[in-house]
């Protein structure tokens, strides 16, 4: 069909490739792979994406890279970033996920950020502790590693010494019952599940003794993270909500990139199929609380599941005692959207970028540059 879009996928070398072709099941046009090299490749990055006629370009893009693939997007104004560099904003950093919060009126814990270190520490002896503090530059909380509580001003300051930690990012403790990871597409939750901590423990990720299972997700937190995934106008997001153990709701984290099992991002290539052709293709059906059902299985199967489909026949149900019902509105009452195109830049750097130049993608460490991209499909 010649007039489709023609799709590209960006990779960057050393990074985990969170979409292939194969996700993009019954696109009939070839789509293109285009892969960045770190350092200086810019240009050469622009060149290919117009020698290939590339149109809509799909794919994360890692902290490090952000204000790079920002000259990049400006380059290239002709081409569909999905998701936009403005979806990906709170990708780069926790500041951006609080700038983001802030504007929209959405719940966070109590955040305070600090420019200068004499402030932070006037701060640090001022106030009430315990506090939360994060790295706040990229995949800063990838398994609970860069998350620190602290009790004291005088624990708090050896940490920043001790750390390279800039800005000084820090929350107020909230005291959680669990936090819970909401999963979007089109701004229709597809996945949603708890993390609960270990007996004793305030960290909720598994790789820290959390627990998770999928019962139960109030539908008070979906609602807040379809809020979150609006916007941000992403065509795929995800939430992490924490539950106070007093009932609050806030958000800690909120991504384009984020862990997900194959099948997922299935969903996500058959939503952008859908949406890309502007309808032509068949609209995914995904049931609300599939993952209800789809949780109890083992994960080592599930991880390995492809192409997951769900009937969808209208009208009336038997159940298993011969009761007949009739089933509820399809979407229940998260319809699956289409995402339209940006208009403009929401975030410009010139206006958001708060970070020193060292700490961009031309000086940042190797070190640190493959740490970043190897978790950068990671919801921090």
């Amino acid at each position: 069909m010649s007039d489709l879009p023609r799709l590209g996928l960006l990779y960057l070398d050393h990074v985990l490739q969170f979409f292939a072709p194969s996700n993009f099941k019954g696109w009939p046009n070839k789509i293109e792979i285009v892969t960045y090299h770190w350092g200086n490749d810019k240009e050469r990055f622009i060149n290919e994406v117009r020698r290939k006629k590339i149109d809509v370009l799909i794919g994360n893009v890692p902290a490090t890279a952000y204000e790079t693939f920002r000259d990049i997007a400006r380059e290239l104004p002709e081409v569909r970033f999905v998701p936009s560099l403005d979806t990906q904003f709170p990708n780069k950093s926790k500041e951006n996920v609080t700038r983001l919060c802030e504007k929209y009126d959405i719940p966070i814990p109590p955040t305070h950020i600090f420019y200068d270190k004499t402030e932070a520490y006037r701060f640090l002896d001022q106030t009430t502790f315990p506090k939360i503090i994060k790295k706040s530059y990229g995949p800063s909380n990838y398994g609970g590693y860069f998350v620190h509580k602290v009790d004291t001003a005088a624990e708090a300051k050896a940490l920043f010494d001790a750390k390279d930690y800039w800005p000084f990012y820090l929350q107020d403790f909230v005291p959680m019952a669990a936090d819970i990871r909401v999963m979007l597409i089109g701004h229709r939750p597809v996945c949603a599940f708890w993390r609960r901590p270990a007996d004793g423990g305030w960290l909720t990720n598994t790789s820290q003794g959390g627990n998770m299972d999928y019962a139960d997700v109030p539908e008070a937190v979906l609602d807040l993270s379809v809020r979150v995934s609006k916007a941000t106008k992403a065509e795929y997001f995800a939430c992490d909500v924490a539950v106070g153990k007093d009932g609050s709701l806030s958000i800690l984290e909120c991504a384009t990139a984020f862990a997900a099992f194959s099948y997922i991002r299935d969903w996500i290539g058959q939503y952008l199929v859908w949406l890309l052709s502007g309808g032509r293709f068949r609209k995914p059906w995904i049931p609300l609380y599939n993952w209800e059902e789809l949780g109890k299985m083992d994960s080592r199967v599930l991880r390995r599941m492809r192409h997951i489909h769900f009937d969808q026949e209208p009208g009336l149900y038997a159940s298993e005692t011969g009761e007949m019902y009739q089933d509820f509105d399809e979407e229940q009452g998260y319809p699956l959207e289409m995402v339209a195109p940006r208009d403009g830049e929401e975030w410009p750097s010139e206006q958001w970028r708060h970070r020193p130049s060292k700490m961009d993608e031309t000086s940042i460490s190797e070190d640190d540059r493959l740490v970043s991209q190897a978790v950068s499909r990671t919801l921090p």
